[in-house]
């Protein structure tokens, strides 16, 4: 039987002296999406600072297809196939589109067909129209599409979302369901973090 995706066990994490994870424990199974859903302050976008390696788990265990993670460097986590699109979007204002997408192209072996520039413009046919044009001055929402199409050009093994309608317009945060529901369909292993 294939090892999850993802799983945590018991992880414990804390900023500073504050203890905000306690034991907490799930799996993710290989092509499935998990979402965590809670209010603001519940630990959340700590669980995934946790599994990328931003903070470090002081109990428990991370795993990802098997292979313990927890304790890694983020950037060591991201090379083993961990994607993320951070809260607040974040992608590179002062580059265009295409060169937000190039700069996280990774070649990596995830058991499907491998994420291109092609088959983002496909995804997301708004980012093809504006793949020239400075991504700071994209909207809200295109901003969105492009933080989700750059984590997948590093073909993530697991594809973390935080919060990704945050903020949007309602229409937009219906297009971004659609691209959840076709990235599972796709068989990309996805957690989901959002308060609703």
């Amino acid at each position: 039987m294939a090892p999850d995706a993802l799983s945590l066990t018991n992880v414990d994490a804390f900023y500073g002296d504050s203890h905000i994870l306690h034991g907490v424990s799930f799996s993710l199974a290989q092509g499935t999406v998990l979402a965590l859903l809670g209010r603001n302050g519940a630990g959340k976008t700590t669980c995934i600072s946790t599994i990328v390696g931003f903070l470090q788990p002081r109990q428990g265990e991370v795993r990802l297809h098997g292979e313990p993670i927890g304790g890694l460097s983020p950037e060591r986590i991201a090379r083993l196939g961990i994607g993320l699109v951070p809260q607040g979007r974040r992608i590179f204002p002062s580059l265009t589109v295409r060169e937000n997408l190039v700069v996280a192209a990774q070649r990596r072996e995830t058991g499907t067909a491998p994420w291109t520039l092609e088959r983002l413009y496909d995804l997301f046919p708004r980012l093809r129209e504006r793949h020239a044009q400075l991504a700071g001055t994209l909207s809200g929402g295109e901003q969105q599409m492009l933080a989700i199409a750059r984590a997948l050009m590093g073909n993530p093994r697991v594809l973390l979302l935080d919060e990704p309608s945050e903020g949007l317009a309602p229409l937009i945060v219906a297009e971004v369901g659609r691209t959840i529901r076709r990235l599972k369909e796709e068989r990309q292993s996805i957690v989901l973090v959002e308060q609703n």
